[in-house]
Formats: C-alpha cells, sequence, structure tokens
C-alpha cells in the first residue's frame, strides 16, 4: 500500500508547498498595498482561498500518512505534516501583521490626503487671492499701456501735421526755385543775346575805324602826293 501511495503523496507534497509560495507572495502583496480597503479585502479573500486548498492538502497528506503500513514512513509523513501545519501557522501570522501594518498605513494615507485637501483648499484660496491680484496689477498695466499708446497717436498727429506743413513749404519752395529758374534761365539768354550784341557794335566799330582810317589815308595821298 506504501507503493501504491508514493505518487499522490509526493503530488499533495508539491501542491502544499505551491500554496505555501503562493500565501506568502500574497502576504507581501496586502504588506505592499497601497489601499485602499476594498483592494485590501479582495486580497484577503484570495488569501482565504489559498489557506482552505493548503489546509484540504494537508489533512489529504495527514490521511495518507496514517494510512502507510510502514511504520517509518508513517512517522515521517506526519512529521511532514507537523512542518506544514507549523509553517501554515507563521504564514497566519505573517498574514495577521500584514493586514494590520496595511490598514495602519491606508489610516495613514487617508488622514495625509485629508491634511493635504485641507492645504489644497488653502494654497487654491491663495492662488485665487493672488490672482484677483494679478488681474488688478494687469489691468493697471494695461490702463497704463493704453494711455501711453493715446500719448503716442497725439504724438504722430502732431508728428504728420508738421509733416504736411513741412510738404507744404517744400512745395511752395520748389515752385519758387522753379520761377527762379525760368527768371535765370531768361537772363542767361539775354546775357548771351547782349553779348552777341556787343561782338557786333565791337566789329562795325572796327570796321567804321578801318573805313576811317582808309579813307584819311586815301584823301592825304591824293593831296600829299598827287602824281602818284
Amino acid at each position: 500500500m506504501a507503493a501504491a501511495g508514493c505518487v499522490p503523496v509526493r503530488v499533495c507534497h508539491q501542491e502544499i508547498v505551491k500554496f505555501d509560495l503562493e500565501i506568502k507572495a500574497a502576504v507581501q502583496d496586502i504588506r505592499d498595498c497601497p489601499g485602499p480597503l476594498s483592494a485590501l479585502t479582495e486580497l484577503n479573500a484570495a488569501v482565504k482561498e489559498k489557506f482552505r486548498h493548503l489546509r484540504g492538502r494537508i489533512q489529504e497528506l495527514e490521511q495518507m500518512a496514517k494510512e502507510q503500513d510502514k511504520e517509518s514512513e508513517k512517522q515521517a509523513l506526519l512529521r511532514e505534516v507537523e512542518n506544514h501545519k507549523k509553517q501554515m501557522l507563521s504564514n497566519q501570522a505573517a498574514w495577521r501583521k500584514a493586514n494590520l501594518a496595511c490598514k495602519i498605513a491606508i489610516d495613514n494615507s487617508e488622514k495625509d490626503q485629508l491634511l493635504q485637501g485641507r492645504d489644497s483648499l488653502r494654497q487654491r484660496k491663495t492662488t485665487k487671492e493672488s490672482l484677483a491680484e494679478s488681474a488688478s496689477n494687469i489691468t493697471e498695466s494695461l490702463m497704463g499701456i493704453s494711455r501711453m499708446m493715446s500719448q503716442q497717436v497725439q504724438q504722430s498727429e502732431e508728428t504728420v501735421q508738421t509733416l504736411a506743413n513741412s510738404s507744404r513749404t517744400i512745395l511752395e519752395a520748389n515752385e519758387e526755385f522753379k520761377s527762379m529758374s525760368g527768371t535765370i534761365q531768361l537772363g542767361r539768354k539775354l546775357i548771351t543775346k547782349y553779348n552777341r550784341r556787343e561782338l557786333t557794335d565791337k566789329l562795325l566799330i572796327f570796321l567804321a575805324l578801318a573805313l576811317f582810317l582808309a579813307t584819311v589815308l586815301y584823301i592825304l595821298k591824293k593831296r600829299l602826293f598827287p602824281f602818284l
């Protein structure tokens, strides 16, 4: 009967080890659980189910131990059963401690969130006051900018008016320059005409003088040298 029971004993032992490892991992998950309580409740439900399977496998192994023909094998299996029971009790103690630590951590986290909520309310109030003050400052700045722009527009209008007056003056001066230019051109033509007249007069005077001298010489020649 002992030989026939080797396979189920081994399988039962493997399942016990598997559930033991899964329970340890689940306990660690509970210890690290950040909350909320609903998440902790789900983890505890999973651990309870694993403990139920583990307890069932330990009971099956204990029953197999009692059915062994050899006393030595029976005692060896019973010692394993006791070790598994002790390990299960240790896991249950760790489970309780993990739950206690997790609940304390969740309570502290909820308290911190409440305090942060109060601080957040105070910060929002302060932020609103700061925003109101900033809006007032911005409004004053915009009004100042508007006044400066109004002054700039007025100055620009005055500058445009000054430029228009200057342009009008320049146009009038340009007309005067054109008139003076016509007068200057007329004076230049008159001077040129006078210069030509003077040259003609000089030429006529020179010819008259030459004719006069020729006439005088001719008369002197006829009187002084009639035989010539």
